[in-house]
């Protein structure tokens, strides 16, 4: 019904509820409005009481710390005083000095607003927030130059709410001491531009050579925005990320219309390499052997906040001065290494295997600038064959429960997507057992492993490990084929794990720092983690050792010392054999190994890729130097089976693995190790019959009338030997059964042939003859010599009538057998009797001869 067809009761109630909805509106609007207002107050008196409680415990402001900078102690594992750190260079500033567009090109980098705001930029903090909430807390930050200063002098750079407050608070006290250009003059002086090197006007002087009211723009730009990350922007080291650097500092002061376009663009053509001037002392090292190992130290140190050089720290490190000197010794001379030229470079790292703690630190040969690249740490090159444990064999004893017989075909294969896969040196070994493929370095069994496992599983296995990869891996990566790489701490520290039965602690320099106060202690020992099982450690650090005893490890051998390792190198790419005009190649050699008490790691190269490493051995030779030091005079036991693995000897060739037999030969029985629970059970039938005998001897002693029996057979439990005598052709008889390796046969008869069989019998089962014929025929002549007649001996024969009259004739009859010619009743043609006489005339009687004493019948016979 329309508006105009109602009536004017339907009309002014109509006029009643529109207005008791625009009141209800009202209310509702009003209670929404209070409410908020509410919610904002006690959110902002509670805003301020949390701000009022983070600042409680904010450092005091103290301005003497804003000029004067305390050293700090550097301690060694034994807490021996080694170094002091505090001798920072520095010329100072004073504001009215700084050209114009030095001012501008900080301003516009790091605080635009520095001359409006009072010590905290609310817009620029707006904008840090936002970014924060997207991208989490300490992703953008938003610190003025005073909140620099404060930070510089008073405060960590830890990312949390609470610092953050802190900065705060002190930077407004700040604000409230000191004037703008103070403030301004304070920052430029205190910043580090890389080393010990503090402040804008040395940092002109070090890396230009000039002054600077004489830097050119991208000069400028530079100086401008090195504080962010000092050594990283430091042009004598990385001039590329230095070019990086001061092209984005000249962008901003495009935006902000501090320059035009053109000079923009003009100064961003200009390379930072062609700018730099010739180093000097004040920027190179002081040949300290301890420099590598500081540079680690302040590297921990500013990522926990702290500056070395002005915070008065009591640090205590993991530093052997023993082992450091040696390895500074190794890389800078050629008494215990040759190098073949002064630019190759090496990196090493000697860790406790136990804890972690780093004992040493080489970061390079011959450097020349101080907190210049550190190829220990610092480096990202491709590992090469050095990952196969890592990725491939000790994630497949891990999670498939492989034994180190594994049997893997080394066969011509492809990566899952097709492309083919060669070994190193282009050959096939057919079926392999895990531990060779290991030992040889095999490509194919590796990424076998690889794909078995699986790239997600691998990739878990190596994170733990502590090896920094990226959030998706793939199949190269199995043999090294990394998109970037790892350093050689990286690699100690996963090599650590596997000596110290699959516990991983992460590689450390510090142990502890005690704050200026002298009081507050910050430990940092990191906890360790178990990372896989016992079985799996052991396994592979057993299969490692082979790989050092006989296998491509063999230079890195430490008399004396159970060493465990691995060597690696890397192939370059079509691309980069075009680029720097080669044929082949390695641009990187490797070897990581480890004892239970040490492990290093060692990578060579050069600077640039272009050049190949020529001896590829190198690290195996850096390696075995460095160990053989730290062991001398120290028990290093050898690695322990756990009770989670047992050794099986397992015959040569099975597939799957079959126990060996107790017939197996020796020489077809390896010994390998199992996970308990996943060991093989069936025996080989292959070796069923018992093998004959070998080397069956015979040796006659006329003296004795004695053969001694002597054969060869491998050493078997329960096995037993059957010996057997044949006499002039006749059956053969038993003589005996013995589980020795010979019989000694006494009472031989000179003028017999006698052949002896031997048989080796295991349980049920008879070898094969082997035989031995022993002719004496020969020797009746000379063993039983003619006697003058005579009348014999008359003696008793025994129980009858035996006696001879010397000429032959007498009773035969009788026990006794007198082997003479008897032509008496019945006495036998060797006068053996008929009535239980023994053949070989042996008597029962007094009196008889063993061999019947009748003289006559001799002479008769002769």
């Amino acid at each position: 019904m329309g508006e105009q067809y109602k009536s004017r009761t339907q009309k002014r109630e109509a006029t009643k509820k529109k207005k008791k909805t625009n009141k209800s509106a009202k209310e509702i609007a009003k209670k929404i409005f209070l409410i908020c207002l509410v919610v904002g107050f006690v959110g902002l008196i509670g805003g301020i009481g949390t701000f009022a409680y983070m600042i409680s415990d904010a450092p005091d402001f103290d301005p003497e710390k804003l000029q004067d900078p305390v050293s700090s102690k550097i301690y060694d594992k034994d807490d021996n005083l080694i170094i002091e750190l505090g001798a920072e260079k520095r010329d100072l500033v004073e504001f009215d000095e700084i050209p114009d567009l030095v001012k501008n090109a900080i301003l516009a980098t790091e605080d635009v607003r520095f001359f409006e705001h009072h010590g905290i930029d609310l817009i620029r903090l707006g904008g840090a927030v936002l970014g924060n909430v997207t991208n989490g807390f300490g992703s953008q930050g938003a610190s003025t130059l005073t909140q620099q200063v404060v930070k510089l002098s008073f405060l960590s750079n830890e990312k949390t709410i609470k610092r953050k407050a802190h900065e705060a608070w002190l930077a407004y006290q700040l604000e409230q001491h000191f004037t703008k250009e103070q403030i301004f003059e304070m920052y430029v002086n205190k910043i580090p531009m890389g080393g010990n090197i503090y402040g804008i006007k040395l940092a002109s002087r070090t890396y230009f050579g000039k002054e600077l009211d004489e830097l050119t723009l991208p000069e400028v730009a530079l100086i401008a925005g090195m504080p962010q990350r000092p050594n990283a922007y430091n042009p004598f080291v990385n001039p590329d990320l230095a070019d990086e650097r001061k092209n984005l500092v000249l962008s901003l002061m495009n935006q902000h219309g501090f320059i035009s376009e053109e000079e923009m663009k003009e100064a961003q053509s200009i390379k930072i390499e062609t700018l730099i001037a010739k180093q000097d002392e004040e920027s190179t090292s002081d040949d300290s052997p301890y420099d590598s190992f500081v540079d680690q130290i302040i590297d921990e140190v500013e990522e926990l906040g702290y500056n070395v050089y002005s915070d008065g720290l009591e640090i205590h490190t993991t530093l052997d001065p023993n082992a450091q000197k040696m390895v500074d010794k190794i890389l800078n001379t050629n008494e215990y290494v040759k190098y073949p030229n002064d630019e190759i470079q090496a990196g090493v790292i000697l860790l406790d295997t136990k804890t972690g703690e780093i004992r040493a630190i080489g970061g390079g040969r011959h450097q020349k600038v101080r907190r210049g690249i550190n190829y220990a740490i610092d480096i990202e090159r491709q590992p090469g064959s050095t990952i196969k444990p890592v990725l491939d064999y000790g994630p497949a004893i891990e999670y498939l429960k492989w034994s180190t017989y594994q049997i893997l075909d080394d066969a011509p294969h492809t990566y899952s997507d097709g492309t083919p896969l060669n070994n190193w040196n282009e050959k096939y070994n057919g079926p392999v057992t895990m531990r060779f493929a290991l030992m040889k370095s095999l490509n194919i069994p590796a990424v076998k492993a690889f794909q078995a496992v699986g790239t997600e599983k691998a990739r878990e296995f190596g994170v733990n490990l502590g090896i920094p990869l990226e959030d998706t891996i793939y199949e190269p990566y199995a043999i090294g084929g990394f998109l970037t790489g790892i350093a050689p701490v990286d690699l100690a520290g996963a090599y650590s794990a596997f000596g110290n039965n699959g516990v991983y602690n992460e590689p450390h320099a510090i142990r502890k720092i005690v704050l200026s106060d002298g009081i507050t202690e910050i430990n940092l020992e990191p906890k360790s983690k178990t990372v896989m099982s016992d079985y799996t450690a052991f396994m592979i650090s057993d299969m490692l050792k082979t790989a050092v005893q006989s296998g491509t490890g063999v230079e890195a051998k430490v008399a004396g010392v159970p060493i465990a390792g691995k060597t690696g190198t890397t192939n370059y790419t079509d691309e980069e054999l075009e680029k720097y005009n080669l044929k082949d190649g390695s641009p990187d050699a490797w070897f990581a190994g480890y004892s239970t008490n040490y492990t290093a790691a060692v990578w060579v190269g050069y600077d640039k890729k272009k050049n190949p490493v020529d001896d590829t051995k190198l690290p195996q030779k850096i390696f075995r130097q460095l160990m053989t030091t730290v062991h001398d005079g120290v028990e290093t036991a050898d690695f322990k089976q756990p009770d989670s693995v047992v050794k099986l000897g397992i015959e040569k060739g099975t597939n799957p693995a079959k126990l060996a037999s107790d017939l197996t030969p020796e020489d077809q029985i390896v010994y390998e190790y199992f996970v308990k629970g996943n060991q093989p059970t069936e025996v080989s039938e292959k070796y069923n019959v018992v093998s004959p005998v070998e080397k069956l001897t015979s040796e006659f002693d006329e003296k004795k009338n004695q053969v001694t029996l002597a054969w060869n057979y491998k050493d078997m439990k329960d096995m037993k030997y059957q010996v057997y005598v044949s006499i002039n052709g006749s059956s053969d008889e038993l003589l005996a059964e013995t589980d020795k390796k010979g019989l000694k046969v006494e009472d031989i008869t000179p003028g017999l042939n006698y052949t002896f069989t031997v048989y080796a019998v295991y349980k049920d089962k008879k070898s094969d003859p082997a035989t031995t014929n022993l002719d004496l025929t020969s020797l009746v002549d000379e063993t039983l010599p003619a006697d003058p007649p005579n009348n014999g001996d008359n003696g008793n024969d025994g129980d009858g009538n035996g006696n001879g009259d010397g000429n032959g004739n007498g009773n035969g009859n009788g026990d006794g057998n007198d082997n003479g010619n008897d032509d008496g009743n019945g006495g036998d043609d060797d006068g053996g009797a008929d009535d239980g006489g023994d053949d070989d005339g042996e008597n029962d009687g007094n009196g008889g001869d063993s061999f019947g004493n009748d003289h006559n019948a001799r002479r008769d016979e002769e």
